[in-house]
């Protein structure tokens, strides 16, 4: 395994995790503290600190000094990542939209036959 594909492991290993993927959600609107990161959740704070460690550790995050708090921000770098991933699939998906988008025009073209008969 290369070590690109290693590190996309651990980036959706961080996303599988609806409390983190939330926490992103949160971050995304811009940089929070660990104390304002908590507010929006009914989970202790040492969860929280759990989770943001294992964000920070698929550097979906990063986390700064001013003065007595850390405030953390979101890092996109590990998101282009996982686009550039789902890239490879996206061409697949689109062509099954196509194909079903096909597939639905004739049947409906086949129904409004059928009754004009």
């Amino acid at each position: 395994m290369s070590r690109a594909n290693d590190s996309l492991s651990v980036i959706l290993s961080a996303l599988a995790d609806p409390s983190r993927r939330a926490i992103l959600a949160q971050l995304s609107q811009g940089p929070a503290t660990v104390n304002e990161i908590a507010d929006r959740f009914e989970i202790t704070l040492p969860s929280i600190s759990k989770h943001l460690k294992v964000l920070e550790g698929a550097r979906l995050i990063s986390r700064g000094r001013e003065a007595q708090w850390r405030p953390c921000q979101l890092e996109s770098a590990p998101l282009k990542q996982v686009d550039r991933w789902l890239q490879k699939y996206r061409k697949f998906w689109e062509g099954s939209f196509d194909r079903m988008d096909a597939y639905l025009n004739e049947l409906t073209r086949s129904q409004v036959k059928g009754r004009k008969e």
